[in-house]
């Protein structure tokens, strides 16, 4: 199987990864699709959907943001707890946007500010001694901006004496290095609990209170350490008040779809679904990690929160499909649906897509139950001694394959034009990742 190979084609019969003849008539839509709601409803639902689950991602992220705050004004065991708790907290939501950004260039665009990963962490703190000085040519690969108020790196001279907002802009991805990730939920994520040091056994980060005292600092730099975690956590927030502002009835992301053809917009929201199911999740995120047992792939490595982030991503695919999502307050958010669309036009292909994002909550379960439990975390599950945990994980990654089958299989039945879903190395070509 080869999704990445599947590239857009003019409207005509063409043949589709799976082995599934599709012929688009002049509108790309099948006409039978009027015996459901509207596409131009489905895609305006869809809007909707991201306007909730961002501001819902905005309405956690202050509440970090406080936390943090509160943490930082009288620094202890328990507020580093409450801190990491909320950032748990704001990991639910903004994992069931994912599905956005393919497709919908305004959030790709934007998302590597705020969801970038995996990250060089000796550019932002102190590291274990085995971390070393340099990562594949990373000249920032253990820059230590917290402790350094200058940097002389790789021709360049950064004043970093007072850390802010614009000194972390100016690190994310310095030279043009993706892995230097300065801002976002994972440098947050980091400062909160340092690298995980466990490996593929039982663990998560485990950076000290002190850490962030200025009468007991431990590790050195504590004033600074502080102002990078505020600096960071404000970005966070501002990054998402932004992405908030886009999807509101006049902006530029609700905008581009009310701009583009209904057969453009159903084409957006096939892209997220498939892409996020299949290259990223599928493949990069679990697949990558498993071939190489390796938990410096863990998405969330250092709070071991894995198996809720590859949770939710498949949540918010199911949501968008089935066009209903739960806010955080308990409010649901729920209209013309896709799987609505799809039902008027073919009910077998609605039928198999919906028992497949049934089969990957499953398969997404049984990764969540024995980690949130205490019997096996994600870094052990991808461990190369443990058999019953790769198993689990190749389970939810075959979900993942066959869901995105069904997928092709719904683009065939709106006889769309053929949609370039992300690959991935680890699926399409595994020798490569060796190589």
């Amino acid at each position: 199987m080869n999704i990445k190979t599947l590239m857009a084609a003019p409207a005509a019969a063409v043949m589709l990864g799976f082995g599934f003849a599709a012929t688009a008539n002049a509108s790309g839509i099948n006409a039978a699709a009027a015996e459901g709601p509207s596409s131009a409803a489905v895609i305006a639902h869809y809007a909707d959907l991201a306007a909730a689950k961002y501001d819902d991602s905005l309405i956690t992220a202050r509440r970090l943001q406080d936390t943090i705050n509160a943490f930082l004004a009288a620094p202890s065991s328990e507020g580093l707890d409450a801190a990491r708790a909320a950032w748990r907290v704001a990991r639910k939501p903004y994992q069931q946007t994912e599905v956005y950004r393919f497709g919908n260039a305004i959030v790709d665009d934007w998302e590597g500010r705020v969801n970038a990963w995996p990250l060089d962490e000796g550019l932002i703190d102190y590291v274990a001694g085995d971390y070393g000085t340099d990562g594949d040519g990373n000249a920032f690969y253990a820059a230590n901006v917290i402790a350094n108020p200058t940097l002389a790196i790789s021709g360049k001279t950064i004043d970093a004496t007072v850390i802010d907002a614009n000194l972390l802009r100016s690190l994310h991805e310095v030279d043009e290095v993706e892995a230097n990730v300065a801002t976002g939920y994972h440098a947050i994520e980091f400062l909160l609990w340092g690298q995980d040091l466990n490996g593929t056994s039982h663990g998560a980060g485990n950076r000290p209170w002190t850490d962030f005292s200025l009468d007991q600092c431990s590790n050195g730099n504590c004033d600074r350490r502080r102002a990078y975690l505020v600096a960071a956590t404000d970005l966070l927030v501002s990054d998402l008040e932004e992405m908030v502002a886009n999807w509101q009835a006049d902006g530029a992301g609700r905008m581009a779809l009310e701009n583009a053809s209904d057969a453009e917009g159903l084409t957006t929201i096939l892209t997220g679904m498939g892409s996020l199911s299949y290259g990223e999740l599928a493949g990069e995120r679990m697949k990558l990690g498993l071939l190489l047992h390796d938990p410096e792939e863990e998405h969330d490595c250092f709070s071991d929160n894995s198996h809720k982030s590859h949770y939710y991503d498949t949540e918010g695919i199911r949501n968008i499909y089935l066009g209903r999502y739960t806010r955080f307050d308990g409010q649901i958010v729920e209209g013309p649906s896709l799987s609505d669309l799809v039902k008027g036009v073919s009910p077998e292909a609605d039928a198999v897509l919906r028992a497949r994002l049934e089969a990957t909550r499953v398969a997404m379960t049984a990764l969540v139950v024995p980690a949130e439990t205490g019997q096996m975390s994600y870094d052990q599950m991808i461990g190369p001694d443990n058999p019953g945990g790769n198993a689990l994980v190749e389970a939810a990654i075959q979900a993942l394959v066959d869901q995105t089958q069904a997928i092709e299989d719904v683009v065939v039945a709106l006889a769309l034009d053929t949609i370039a879903f992300e690959g991935s190395d680890s699926l399409d070509n595994p020798e490569a990742v060796f190589n």
